[in-house]
């Protein structure tokens, strides 16, 4: 139910995509929006400020004034911002509560959210839902995903199909979606959250008692979401596995839905994502899609149509016979397990490294670069630690190099069919983002057919 915010402070937190939308949208609903960025103001946003104050929203940077602070009517906190901040210290001794921008979405929207969570797959499932349902409905991929919820409000939706990130769960606290969803669940962020088991609780809010959705939907692949669903008291679907009722799998090679009665979806072979986990997506989506009431034929239509998500195992080019993939958006190794498995079979070149999350390499060394890759090359900060795992664990063709493009020209060398960037790592030591780290990669392999 919507607010009325006239004559209201809000403060923002954060000059991100989000505070920005946020505060635009609070300010057209006649609030006094306040936007707060600790970091000095960049180049690249200059113009950016200039448009706000246009627009009557204030902005500040390089600190979080009292001035801002004081007397604020509520906080809306951009998704990177820490709880155990010192400015979310400061704004709970004033009082004054703090709510992320989904959860704002949520509040104001007239639509149903579908919610969709989980350490890894979470944007290809979300960008594959909303290409599913946009046969039959306006129903937009939003959230982490890059666009926020709140700019799409005045466009009144069907549904918002929301990816929704443990940061964004845990300044959500009212937050219902109609259908929520729980694909994977492996260690990270665990800085932000304090550890492995809050990590998982801010997943699992979703599902709490008190604000159970209307539909669950629960991954069979993943032993320890799987073991959650069992205790889990609401409607429920599972996928990845075949039940008595209400569950998607494969078998005979095609994705089966099953409410009651067995029902083909569609072939694997006309499936155009590669690997199994993509699979796994597929089978999420058609449990959304078939609870939303859309038809199997055009579920088929909309899978069979669909691309891949960038920067996900995206193929770039093929040069010389080898072919090359962009996965840039593995930023810790459990996302890069699923692409080096992807290519099980072929001879691959694993480009990897950037900032060291400092996560255990075990299970990367010995049960996915060993199995699968026939060489890495790597880059960025994590190369040495990356190194000495990798040879501890009995791997030793290894390569290092000072740039990624440098990689690219060695792998160029190599006798190897498939070359993949999957870093496992985040990428700001040599780049802005995973997206800026991509798209280098990717142009730079272009500039070599």
């Amino acid at each position: 139910m919507k607010r009325k915010w006239n004559d209201k402070k809000v403060l923002i937190l954060g000059l991100s995509k989000s505070g920005v939308s946020a505060a635009r949208y609070l300010s057209k609903q006649g609030a006094d929006c306040f936007i707060t960025e600790a970091k000095p103001l960049q180049d690249k946003d200059i113009n950016l400020a200039k448009e706000l104050e246009q627009e009557g929203i204030k902005l500040e940077t390089g600190s979080h004034s009292e001035e801002f602070i004081n007397d604020s009517y509520i906080a809306i906190t951009s998704p990177g911002i820490p709880p155990k901040s010192e400015i979310f210290k400061r704004l709970n001794e004033k009082n004054i509560p703090i709510i992320g921008e989904v959860e704002l979405a949520y509040l104001e929207a007239n639509a149903p959210f579908i919610a969709i969570t989980g350490t890894n797959g979470k944007t290809t499932t979300t960008m594959l839902a909303s290409h599913i349902l946009s046969s039959e409905y306006n129903a937009p991929s939003c959230g982490n995903i890059g666009v926020p919820p709140t700019s799409l409000i005045e466009q009144n939706p069907d549904y918002y199909v929301c990816e929704t990130s443990s940061f964004q769960l845990a300044t959500a606290p009212s937050f219902k979606p109609q259908i929520a969803c729980f694909l994977t669940f492996t260690p990270d962020h665990l800085d932000w959250h304090g550890g492995i088991e809050n990590y998982f609780k801010a997943k699992t809010s979703l599902f709490a008692d008190y604000k159970q959705p209307a539909y669950a939907v629960f991954s069979g692949a993943d032993e320890k979401i799987y073991e959650f669903s069992k205790h889990y008291t609401g409607e429920k679907y599972i996928y990845a596995k075949e039940l008595k009722k209400n569950c998607c799998y494969i078998k005979n090679n095609s994705i089966y839905f099953k409410r009651i009665k067995e029902e083909e979806i569609i072939k694997l072979n006309e499936i155009s994502l590669v690997g199994e986990h993509n699979y796994q997506n597929v089978m999420c989506a058609v449990i959304i899609a078939k609870l939303t009431g859309i038809s199997n034929e055009h579920i088929k239509e909309q899978i069979m149509s669909f691309k891949p998500v960038e920067h996900r195992i995206e193929y770039v080019a093929e040069i010389n016979g080898k072919s090359f993939y962009n996965d840039s958006k593995a930023t810790n190794p459990e996302a890069s397990f699923v692409a080096i498995k992807a290519f099980e079979g072929k001879k691959l070149t694993l480009i990897a490294g950037g900032r060291d999350k400092k996560t255990d390499l075990t299970e990367f060394c010995k049960d996915y670069i060993n199995k699968y890759v026939t060489t890495v090359i790597l880059i960025g900060e994590a190369s040495q630690r990356f190194k000495e795992n990798m040879e501890k664990n009995g791997f030793t063709n290894i390569i290092l190099s000072n740039s990624l493009e440098e990689a690219v020209d060695t792998s160029l060398t190599l006798s190897n069919e498939i070359v993949l960037l999957s870093p496992a790592c985040a990428s700001y030591d040599m780049f802005n983002s995973y997206e800026h780290r991509g798209e280098v990669f990717k142009e730079y392999v272009k500039s070599k057919l």
